[in-house]
Parts: C-alpha cells; sequence; structure tokens
C-alpha cells in the first residue's frame, strides 16, 4: 500500500492544479498554494479552478491555501509549479518556511532568462540548503493528467532516493513514473522542446505539409540533444519520454500553447496580439532566447533556436526564417 504523504504544491495553474488533483485522487493530503488570493477563495468555495482546470473537480484532500507557510507547515514534498519567470522568487521567499527534511520537486519545465540556469540549479541555490532535489518532467498535457488519462513522465534526480521516493508517491493507475540520474538531460530537454513547438506550430500555420513537419521535428531533436549534451545530458535520455516523447507532444499536440504561438505566428498575427489573448504561458517564448545564449556560451549551433528568436524579435518572418533553414549549406547528417 502507497504511503499517504503531505504534499505542497506552489503555483494554482494548470499543471500545479492537475498534479494537486492527481495526488488527492491518490490519497495525499495536498495544499494548493496560488499567489491570487481571490482566485484562492474561489476555489475554496466552488472545488474548481476556473481559470485553469475548470472541467475538473478538487479532491476532497486537496486544500487551497493563500499563505505558502499554511502549505508548507508539515509538509514532506514541496512541488513548485510555478512559471519560469517567477521561479527563483517564489523559492527564495519560501525557503525559510520549508520543513528540514522536505523533498523538493522542480515541475517547471524552463531556463531562467538572466543566468540561464535550469530550474534544479535555481532551486538548489535558493531553497535546496543540501536537500535533495527532483525533476519532474515528460509528455503531459495538464488536463489530461487531471482527467486521469494514461501519462508516463520521469523523476530525475543525482540523489537515487530521492527519485525512487518521488515515483513511489506521485505514481498511480493513469500516472506512470521512471526514474532517471540525467537531471540536465531532463531539463534541457523539457525546457527547449518548448522552442521547436514554436517552430512547429509556425509550419503548420504556413501550411507547409507533413514532410517539413517530419523534418523540422527531427531536426529539432538533434539541435535539443547537442545543447542537453553540452550541458553534460546523455543522448540517449534524450531519445527518451523527456525528450522526443515531450518533443512529439508538444508539437503536435492541440493543447500545446507554444504550438498555439507558432500557429498564429504562421498565420500572420503579431507577438503581442498572441500573447494578449492567452490566459496561460507559452515558456517557449521566454525560452527561445535563454536557449540561444547557453548554446552561444558553450559553441553549439542551434540554427532552429536561432530563426525563432529572430521570427520572434520580429527579425524575420516566419516565412523568410523557413527559407533561411532550407538554404543553409549541405552537411552530414549525424553531428561530428
Amino acid at each position: 500500500m502507497k504511503a499517504s504523504e503531505t504534499i505542497a504544491i506552489l503555483g494554482a495553474g494548470s499543471w500545479g492544479t492537475a498534479l494537486a488533483v492527481h495526488l488527492g485522487r491518490e490519497g495525499h493530503d495536498v495544499r494548493l498554494w496560488g499567489r491570487d488570493p481571490d482566485l484562492v477563495d474561489v476555489m475554496i468555495e466552488t472545488r474548481v479552478n476556473p481559470r485553469y482546470l475548470p472541467e475538473v473537480p478538487l479532491p476532497p484532500r486537496v486544500t487551497p491555501v493563500a499563505r505558502h507557510h499554511t502549505a508548507l507547515s508539515g509538509a514532506k514534498v514541496v512541488v513548485f509549479a510555478v512559471p519560469s519567470h517567477g521561479f527563483r522568487a517564489v523559492a527564495r521567499a519560501v525557503s525559510a518556511a520549508i520543513p528540514a527534511d522536505a523533498v523538493l520537486v522542480s515541475a517547471t519545465k524552463g531556463l531562467e532568462t538572466d543566468s540561464l540556469e535550469r530550474m534544479s540549479r535555481v532551486l538548489e541555490a535558493e531553497a535546496g540548503a543540501g536537500r535533495p532535489v527532483v525533476v519532474l518532467s515528460g509528455p503531459s498535457f495538464a488536463s489530461e493528467v487531471a482527467q486521469a488519462l494514461p501519462t508516463a513522465v520521469l523523476s530525475a534526480s543525482h540523489s537515487a532516493d530521492a527519485a525512487t521516493f518521488v515515483q513511489d508517491r506521485f505514481k498511480g493507475p493513469a500516472f506512470r513514473i521512471y526514474v532517471s540520474d540525467d537531471v540536465p538531460g531532463v531539463e534541457i530537454g523539457g525546457a527547449t522542446k518548448n522552442v521547436i513547438a514554436i517552430a512547429a506550430g509556425v509550419v503548420e500555420g504556413l501550411g507547409l505539409g507533413h514532410n517539413s513537419m517530419a523534418a523540422l521535428i527531427t531536426r529539432g531533436l538533434a539541435e535539443i540533444s547537442r545543447l542537453a549534451g553540452a550541458e553534460g545530458g546523455r543522448r540517449d535520455t534524450l531519445a527518451g519520454l523527456s525528450g522526443l516523447g515531450d518533443l512529439v507532444l508538444t508539437s503536435t499536440g492541440n493543447l500545446s500553447r507554444n504550438r498555439h504561438v507558432g500557429l498564429e505566428l504562421g498565420r500572420g498575427r503579431s507577438l503581442d496580439d498572441i500573447l494578449g489573448s492567452m490566459r496561460m504561458i507559452a515558456e517557449g517564448v521566454r525560452t527561445t532566447g535563454a536557449a540561444l545564449a547557453l548554446g552561444a556560451r558553450h559553441g553549439i549551433e542551434l540554427p532552429i533556436t536561432a530563426e525563432m528568436a529572430a521570427v520572434l524579435a520580429r527579425k524575420r518572418s516566419p516565412a523568410e526564417a523557413v527559407d533561411a533553414l532550407m538554404g543553409r549549406k549541405q552537411r552530414a547528417e549525424a553531428d561530428r
């Protein structure tokens, strides 16, 4: 029988709420912290998150809270599910209140734009203090997890005990978890697939067909693998759930926010107009510049990322970016 734990989830967006629903359904006592007290009040009253997952009721063992001290008191697991641009500030603000024996989980896919750090490194710096940090990542649309549709993800950590602990506590009949010790590979895969997903949306928005989509996803995976390797990740990791799996889902799934951004760019809408009409954050918009800068730091060529950065900065049109990629010098497929 699976042990029941007190679990704090910081971030009441779609992913944080979906994890709360899943963990509450599995018998854990979950405290879901939201930054917006008005939203928390509504969740308490209606037992749904009307802003992000209105179709899924919160299980009885999920308690929405507006104070992080309340969420963290006695927690054995603390999950950070906040956007990458606010990740460090939240980790710093709550660090003193985290129980000493708690396992920290990063459920955020992105890179910090200033430092270019992965989220686990930010968490270690701001709240770790010797605590184990686990990365939860993989192909997982929030609404499907909340609806208990079959999903498989990774629990990655430098601590085998911590990775296995999260695997055991988070698993469920429709939520399968594999463990990994390749933290950089898992995080780079989870972050940079969002960039390629924007490009995939562009391809679809321009009506370029299935051949180009297959080429983009394949060469995008090569690009992700190259950067992950430079960060210390293993290429075999990128052939798994946190690489190929997440890339395919985010590049082709209708629920993908990053694909939506690219799709609308390809149809001629401006980035400001697209983002202004979206309720949730498309992490790939911020990650594109950070990934390109991280590639430059390592001396790694990232042609798709570079073209997407140019499109997002309005330096190229989507069609011009495609022409630039197709017109690059011919080369061998395998990296040397």
